[in-house]
This record gives C-alpha cells, sequence and structure tokens, in this order.
C-alpha cells in the first residue's frame, strides 16, 4: 500500500508541473474570470475583424463597445469625437484610470485566408475606394477593452476610484484622439491621473507583454514635395529643366539627413513612399510629386530632419539651374503624431506588476518603435500630472518566429494584408494586464 501510494503522488507531481499555466489559471480568480470570457471574447473579435470599419467610420464597432460597457453598468456617452465612445464608472474615492481602445481599420485588402477574413470595402477620408482590414489588430484592441470592462465592473469590491473607458476613433490618420479631446474628453468627463492602452504586436511571441519606459512610439511627419522644371521633348533634354533628374537628385540627397546629419544615438528615418512625375517615353515632363514620411523622437531632432529636407530641396533646384519661381513647393501636414511618451515612474512600476502576474518569461522590454501613435495626445492634453503607458502585446507564434529565424525568412507584420495574430492569446494577455492594472492604480483600501 505504502509503494501505490508513493508513485501515485508522483504521478500527480508530474500532472501538476506539466500543467504549469492552466493550474495557475484555476487558482487567480481574475485569470479565471478572463479565460471565462474568452469564449464570448472570441466571438466578438471574429465579428470585428470580419466587418472593419475606416477613420471616422466605426459607428458599428463603436456600437459594439458601447452596448458591452452599458450592459457591463457603465454609463456610456456615444459619438463623442465623431464616433467615439466614452463609459464611465464611478466607484467611490481614488484616482481616475483611463483605459483606452482604437477602433479604426486601414484600406488593405484582406489576404490572409482565415474563414472569417474580411471582404469589406470602402471609401477612405483620401478619397480611395479599397478593400479594408483590421491589419494593425485594433480588433483584437477593442475586443481586449470589453473583456477589461467586464472584469473590472465584476470585481469592484477590488477596486475604487473613476473608471473611464473609451474607444477611439481614427488613430491611422492620427486624428482620433485630437477630436475626442475637441469634443470635450478632458472637460465632458473627469480627467485621468492615469491613461493605459495595449497594442498588438509583431515582434513579441504571443501572449508576452512588452513594456517599455520613455518614447515608445515616434513623431510621424507627412511631407509633401512637388518639384518643379521646365518640360519639352525628350529628344531635346538641352531645352528642358527635368525635374525626374531632380527629384532623384533630392532623393538621394534625403538619405545623408540620417546617415550624415543626425546623431547616430537619436533614432530617425527619412523615407520616400511614392514618386510621381511624366506620362510618356518622349516628354519630358514638368512637375514630379514626391510624398515622404519622417519618423524622429525629440522635437530638435524632428526640426533638423525637416528643415533639412527644406534646404535640401531647394538646394538641389538651384544647383539644376531651377529660377526662383520654380524652386520646389514643400508642404508637411498638420497636425502630425507626435511621439508617445510612456512615464518611467509608471512604466516600471507595471513592469513589477505584471512580472509578478505573468513571470519574468512573458514580461519583455522592447525596443522603442518607430511607427506613430495617437494615444499620447490624451496624457499631453492632460497635463504633466497624468502618467501614461501604452503596453504591447505579443501576437507572434513562437515557432513560427523561431522558424523564421532559422531560414532568414522576414514575416509579415502589422499593416500587412497577412498579419494574423494569435488573437485569442492577444486578447486574453491584454484583457489581464489592462485589469491587473487598472487594479494596481485603483486599490481599496
Amino acid at each position: 500500500m505504502t509503494k501505490i501510494v508513493s508513485r501515485t503522488a508522483a504521478f500527480a507531481l508530474i500532472l501538476s508541473a506539466l500543467a504549469g499555466a492552466p493550474a495557475a489559471a484555476q487558482t487567480d480568480p481574475i485569470r479565471a474570470q478572463v479565460q471565462s470570457e474568452m469564449p464570448s471574447l472570441m466571438a466578438i473579435y471574429r465579428d470585428l475583424h470580419q466587418n472593419p470599419e475606416l477613420s471616422f467610420q466605426e459607428a458599428r464597432s463603436a456600437k459594439i463597445m458601447a452596448d458591452a460597457a452599458r450592459k457591463a453598468g457603465f454609463e456610456v456617452t456615444e459619438g463623442v469625437g465623431k464616433t467615439g465612445v466614452v463609459a464611465v464608472m464611478r466607484n467611490g474615492p481614488g484616482p481616475v484610470v483611463l483605459v483606452r481602445a482604437d477602433m479604426d481599420a486601414l484600406p488593405v485588402e484582406e489576404q490572409t485566408g482565415l474563414a472569417y477574413a474580411s471582404k469589406a470595402r470602402g471609401v477612405s477620408t483620401a478619397g480611395v475606394e479599397s478593400g479594408i482590414m483590421h491589419a494593425c489588430g485594433h480588433d483584437t484592441h477593442m475586443t481586449g477593452w470589453i473583456g477589461a470592462a467586464r472584469v473590472l465592473a465584476a470585481n469592484k469590491h477590488k477596486w475604487s476610484g473613476t473608471l473611464v473607458m473609451v474607444g477611439q476613433p481614427a488613430e491611422e490618420i492620427n486624428l482620433g484622439a485630437l477630436e475626442m479631446l475637441k469634443d470635450g474628453l478632458l472637460t465632458r468627463f473627469p480627467k485621468p491621473d492615469y491613461a493605459i492602452a495595449f497594442h498588438d504586436s509583431a515582434e513579441l511571441a504571443s501572449g508576452v507583454v512588452g513594456v517599455k519606459a520613455g518614447f515608445a512610439l515616434a513623431n510621424g511627419d507627412s511631407v509633401d514635395i512637388t518639384v518643379k522644371g521646365l518640360g519639352g521633348h525628350g529628344a531635346y533634354p538641352h531645352t528642358t529643366k527635368d525635374p525626374i533628374v531632380l527629384a532623384s537628385a533630392i532623393v538621394m540627397r534625403l538619405q545623408t539627413l540620417v546617415s550624415r546629419e543626425s546623431n547616430p544615438f537619436e533614432a530617425s528615418v527619412v523615407t520616400v513612399g511614392a514618386i510621381h512625375g511624366g506620362a510618356k517615353h518622349n516628354i519630358i515632363s514638368d512637375e514630379v510629386k514626391l510624398q515622404l514620411t519622417v519618423r524622429s523622437y525629440s522635437d530638435s531632432s524632428r526640426k533638423l530632419l525637416l528643415d533639412g529636407i527644406k534646404r535640401i530641396a531647394r538646394a538641389e533646384a538651384i544647383a539644376s539651374g531651377l529660377p526662383e519661381d520654380r524652386m520646389p513647393v514643400i508642404k508637411i501636414a498638420e497636425p502630425y503624431a507626435r511621439a508617445t511618451w510612456n512615464t518611467p515612474e509608471l512604466a516600471e512600476r507595471m513592469r513589477g506588476v505584471l512580472t509578478q502576474r505573468f513571470g519574468a518569461d512573458r514580461v519583455a522590454s522592447p525596443q522603442p518603435s518607430m511607427a506613430g501613435e495617437d494615444f499620447g495626445e490624451i496624457a499631453r492634453a492632460a497635463g504633466p500630472n497624468t502618467q501614461s503607458l501604452i503596453l504591447w502585446i505579443g501576437g507572434r507564434s513562437a515557432a513560427e518566429m523561431e522558424a523564421a529565424a532559422k531560414e532568414g525568412k522576414q514575416l509579415p507584420g502589422l499593416h500587412s494584408p497577412f498579419w494574423a495574430p494569435e488573437a485569442d492569446k492577444v486578447i486574453a494577455a491584454g484583457t489581464e494586464a489592462l485589469v491587473a492594472s487598472t487594479l494596481e492604480l485603483m486599490p481599496r483600501k
């Protein structure tokens, strides 16, 4: 009998070790609640993924979020900043915590092959008709937001303060946060002491939480350059001033702004994303249009790049012999996406909380991204006493990442028509991270 008991106990220990995370989920009430919500949340996710909406057109997505928050017991206001949602739950004295998710999709035709792939089409604010896809993962953000709203509402006995949950439109065109602020986000509703959000990541393994203190995302400027020339017959180039040759010189010279003028310790990017000029083999046109995206972090770095673009375009035109009235015309789009800053104090505080919850192997310190985000506008507008943090939640299969590294293969990422994160892992980790962070910031005393 003693021998049999010993073997049984040993077998139980092995099973317990193999069970690992599921056993932990059963003993942790928050994780267990998140897991219990997952079937419903995944149904919502598939619906949102299959029915994406472009910037400032997110009426259906906003209604799904508003209805979910209202059902959970929040006071809900719709139509804030055109299509935004603000859900407020007052639960006694304490800090105000704002939890934000963005809602808009991209003008991208989906090619993931998923059973619930989007077949939606629409016309963007630029007037271009195209397919529509959640190629940046905002469907996982909305679903995680709904999950957090449900779990936090069910655990009101564990926190005290005011919870403001924001569904934000038009992040992809960097106008949604500004539009909500203009419509009274910080005056009609409680002003936050803390603002938190998450974004899915193609650089982290599924379910890994990335915490970055300081700059997390970059300034993003859109610059249009109209390069002028003197057109004519392609057989007589000496009678013209060729804008295609001039534009080419400008494109090549622009690369030196990063390689030779920027401080190598200050990340910056100048990319010429489009060049349009000419219509026929034997005609030298009189105009070429360039479209640039410019990325930086600090105000000084941004100024160096933008001033450099103006200087180079003009100098190359002068070198090509263009008269003063044919100098390039440069337009810098306003407003631009300003860099997102994670409050270091809050980031390190949450790193400790999330490490304790998920384990050190599931909390990473990613590099800052050169992508842009308008989440930081909320904390900027709220003032220096508001702390802000956007987390990264990994959505890439670890096995897929390992195989790609061995093969030297480049995997599709955000904004790709092939981006298909492991949505269940993103949503579960994102929901739990938002809930844990909020509970840490709003303890019941």
